[in-house]
Formats: structure tokens, C-alpha cells, sequence
């Protein structure tokens, strides 16, 4: 094959589409990203404009390959991992959105939850899928959007809409509206997905009232799905791999023996523990999920999702107005030796794994006059690591395993406080890689093995290096100390807006 080949990695998050190009080696050749807006309709609500996520993925795309200095000819193929959950609903005809995207974060649908948990369904619900019952999910948004949008389920059920996750949105638009499909991992976010059959069970599309029509083909991670439409770029691209946000990362953090971690620090954080190829269900609240499938091979993974990790930095920057960028924290947390006693409970959207409270708010405890800012963001820097913690202690229960090694990635890892109090808190090794881009390249290597650009699994995880490795530096009185005033904070956030 050509020397000059490269694969192209659409990164669609929460909060920005990004694009990255990369080369052989798996090292970055460009890169572009563009932020978008976040829309809040009502308290606990979040919602995405689709067609700006979709025009802003498009311009970065652009930007990354001139980035690059390079054109379509020279791309062997192109991946996507997104955002998961968040559902979006269009038309087949028009291509339009029927109305904004319901984010993973947004709450509106906590108290159908509660209706189908007091039911009996929690346990139908977590033998089929893996999951709890929780508004973090896409089927209660897409029921939602049957039920409020006029004229939704008529159409719906006249087989007028598409149903998907990002990925499918993105797609569908990259295909002009011709390939209407997700993957393995994507669709296991969804609550309507059997992990163990591998599709969508009837009993779920029945009790949350989505015909199977509207959704996707599920493929599986690494295949070529069709190629781009005229016009998108100068000439046709395979697309030809998908991963959710989450399992590309695990995939590009060569996590790929059972028993091997690792935690993503981005908006919010994700610890997925690699299980092999046996779906082990969670008695601590973690949730099982397919980690890819490839080569006809399914991989499973334990997973705990954290709801508010890099954003509780961002609510620093636009709620509090105590730094003006992100990268600032680290200097100003560095101002105070300790957090003076403060706990920060970052549940703005309610608390994810282990606890999966969604009545859980927000709480910074132990305030005193002598009390800084510095205080305030350093305890916001140590809630994300708090929060990680409790999923790794989760995690070795449910697996019954003593985990060696976190791998970890995402923008918050080059923030070197940070990764040295997680490794203080949970006392085993913190390893950053050296390309700390591991979703965009875990999306990239599932596209790149589809089509021959690499050749296999044991190749590309030769290019996996360590940047450093954080070992814990407190005594074991001291973690037992934070550990227990963050338990009391956490106390205290819970139930805090559930209905008397």
C-alpha cells in the first residue's frame, strides 16, 4: 500500500468536534477542533443543535486534513467515535432534525425511570442490556421525543424517522443519507440493545414504544460501512470504523486483555475495565457493555461512568469566573498546600456510578473564612479523582479481581497535580501514554484494520509508549482521612432534590 497513506479520526464530544489525521506510525499529522454550543432549555436539561454538530465536524474535518497538508486521495479510510447516548431523531426524507439532540447528561426523563423501576423492570432491563435504569440512556430520550413532539410517533411509526446515536447522525450526513447504521458499542448504550443476542430485543423496542424501523443497522467496530457521498470531499473515502467515546479510548489504550484498565478524564470521566469475552454483570452498580467486536470476536467490558469530571473545570471558568481558561487551575489549585478541608461534589447532573443517584446536586462542604479560591479549585480538581476512585473500588469487587495498573487519558491528564493525587488516592501505578489523543486513535486503528492499512492487533499495540507513571506519595493515614471526608460530602449531596 501507499506509503502516504493516512486515516482520518472524526472525535465527536460533548463539547467539541474534532478531527485528527493519522500516520502510520499512529502518530498525530493534523489535528483541528471546534467548540459548540450547549443548550440548557430548563434546569437539568441539555440539549445539541444536530446540524451544528454536524456542520462544525465537517469544518474541522476540513481543517484537519489542510492541517495535514494532505487531500481525500491520500486518506486510507476514516473512523468515528462520538459522544454516546445522546439521541437524535431526523427525517428520512429531508435529512432535518425533528428537534434538538437529547444529550447523555440531560435529566428530564429521571422520573420515567423511577415509573419503570417501581414496575419491576430493573432487573429485565440489566440481565438483557447490561445497564441500570437511569435518563444517562437513550431510550427513555427517544420515548420522550414520541411522546412531547407533535406528529413524532405518527411518523415514526409510519417509518418517516431515523432514530440514532452520534455516530448514526454523522453517517448519515457523510453518506448524503444512504448508510443508516451504528456499531456494537454504540448501540449497547442504548437500553434497547441485547448484549448477549447482539441486537435489538423486542421486549425493550415494545416497552419503550420504538419500532425497529426507525433504528440503525448494527455492525460491528472495525468493517468498512460504505464510503463517503459525492461532494463531501474531493474524492470517496470507506468509512470503516465506529466505537463510542469510552471503548474507542479503552481500543486505542491497548486494553486489550482481560483485567486491564483505564480511565478517561474528559467532560465527564469513564473507568472501563476489559472482562474478555464474557459480559460480567456488576453487583456494585457498574454497567456491562460491549467494548468492540472485531474479527467476529465480541469483548466486553465493565464500566462505570462519572458524570462531571473536566466540566466541574469549566463551571470554574463560565460559572464562577475564577480562572479564564482551563489550563489555569492547575496554578491556582497550586496556591493552597491542601484542600483546607473542602470537599467539592461536582452533581450537577446527579451522581453517576457506583452511586447512580440522579436526585443528587452539586455540594462544596467545609467552608470556612479562610477559605480560598485556591481551595475551591483544588477541591474541584480532587472530586474528579474522588469520584474515580469509588468506580476502581467498584470495579474490583465486581470483577473480583486486584487491578495492577489505570491507564489513563483525555484532556485533564496533562494536568500533573491531578494525576498525582488520583495515584495518592487509589495507590496503584497512573499511566499517561505518551498520545494522550487515545479515543481519536482507538477510532482510528478499528478503520485502519478494516481495510488493510494496518495488519493487526499485536502491530499496532507496539506503538503504545509511556509518558510517565505517577506512584502514590501519602501516607496511608492521610488517604484514609480524605477518603472519609469526601464519603461525608457525598453523604450529604444525595437525594437532595428527589420529591418529598
Amino acid at each position: 500500500m501507499d506509503k502516504e497513506k493516512y486515516i482520518l479520526a472524526i472525535d465527536q464530544g460533548t463539547t467539541s468536534s474534532r478531527a485528527i489525521v493519522f500516520n502510520r506510525s499512529g502518530k498525530m499529522a493534523g489535528i483541528a477542533q471546534k467548540e459548540f454550543r450547549q443548550i440548557f432549555p430548563k434546569p437539568g436539561w441539555v440539549e445539541h443543535d444536530p446540524e451544528e454538530i454536524w456542520t462544525s465536524q465537517l469544518q474541522v474535518l476540513y481543517e484537519a486534513l489542510a492541517d495535514a497538508g494532505i487531500g481525500a486521495g491520500e486518506l486510507a479510510a476514516i473512523g468515528i467515535t462520538n459522544q454516546r447516548e445522546t439521541a437524535v431523531v431526523w427525517d428520512r426524507q429531508t435529512g432535518e432534525p425533528l428537534c434538538n439532540a437529547i444529550v447523555w447528561q440531560d435529566r428530564r426523563t429521571a422520573g420515567s425511570c423511577d415509573e419503570l423501576k417501581a414496575e419491576g423492570f430493573e432487573d429485565m432491563i440489566r440481565d438483557k442490556t447490561g445497564l441500570v435504569i437511569d435518563a444517562y440512556f437513550s431510550a427513555t430520550k427517544w420515548k420522550w421525543i414520541l411522546d412531547n413532539i407533535p406528529g413524532a410517533r405518527e411518523k415514526a411509526m409510519a417509518g418517516e424517522l431515523a432514530f440514532g446515536t452520534i455516530d448514526s447522525w454523522l453517517i448519515w450526513n457523510l453518506s448524503d443519507g444512504k448508510i443508516h447504521v451504528t456499531d456494537v458499542t454504540n448501540a449497547s448504550r442504548t437500553m434497547l440493545f441485547n448484549i448477549h443476542t447482539l441486537s435489538w430485543d423486542p421486549e425493550l423496542l415494545d416497552l419503550f414504544g420504538v419500532p425497529e424501523s426507525v433504528l440503525p443497522e448494527v455492525k460491528s467496530s472495525s468493517e468498512v460501512y460504505g464510503e463517503t457521498a459525492d461532494g463531501i470531499l474531493s474524492e470517496p473515502v470507506p468509512i470503516a470504523g465506529i466505537a463510542g467515546d469510552q471503548q474507542a479510548a479503552t481500543f486505542g489504550q491497548m486494553c486489550l486483555s482481560p483485567g486491564s484498565v483505564k480511565s478517561t478524564y474528559g467532560t465527564g470521566c469513564f473507568i472501563l475495565c476489559n472482562t474478555g469475552q464474557i459480559p460480567v454483570l456488576s453487583r456494585n452498580n457498574l454497567v456491562t457493555t460491549v467494548a468492540w467486536q472485531l474479527d467476529g470476536r465480541t469483548t466486553y467490558a465493565l464500566e462505570g461512568s462519572i458524570f462531571i469530571g473536566g466540566a466541574v473545570i469549566q463551571w470554574l471558568r463560565d460559572g464562577l469566573g475564577l480562572i479564564k481558561e482551563s489550563a489555569e487551575v492547575e496554578q491556582l489549585a497550586e496556591t493552597v498546600s491542601d484542600n483546607g478541608g473542602v470537599f467539592f461534589v461536582p452533581a450537577f447532573t446527579g451522581l453517576g456510578a457506583p452511586h447512580w443517584d440522579q436526585y443528587a446536586r452539586g455540594m462544596i462542604a467545609g467552608l470556612t473564612r479562610g477559605v480560598t479560591a485556591g481551595h475551591i479549585a483544588r477541591a474541584a480538581l480532587e472530586s474528579i479523582a474522588f469520584q474515580v476512585y469509588d468506580v476502581i473500588q467498584a470495579m474490583e469487587d465486581d470483577a473480583g479481581i486486584s487491578i495492577k495498573e489505570l491507564k489513563v487519558d483525555g484532556g485533564a491528564v496533562v494536568n500533573n497535580m491531578l494525576m498525582q493525587f488520583q495515584a495518592d488516592l487509589i495507590g496503584i501505578p497512573v499511566t499517561r501514554p505518551e498520545t494522550i489523543e487515545t479515543t481519536a486513535l482507538g477510532a482510528a486503528y478499528l478503520a485502519g484494520l478494516a481495510v488493510g492499512y494496518w495488519t493487526s492487533v499485536e502491530e499496532i499495540s507496539e506503538q503504545w509508549n509511556v509518558d510517565h507513571t505517577f506512584i502514590k506519595n501519602i501516607s496511608t493515614d492521610a488517604q484514609k482521612t480524605l477518603l472519609k471526608g469526601w464519603q461525608k460530602a457525598v453523604s450529604h449531596a444525595k437525594d437532595w432534590e428527589k420529591p418529598s
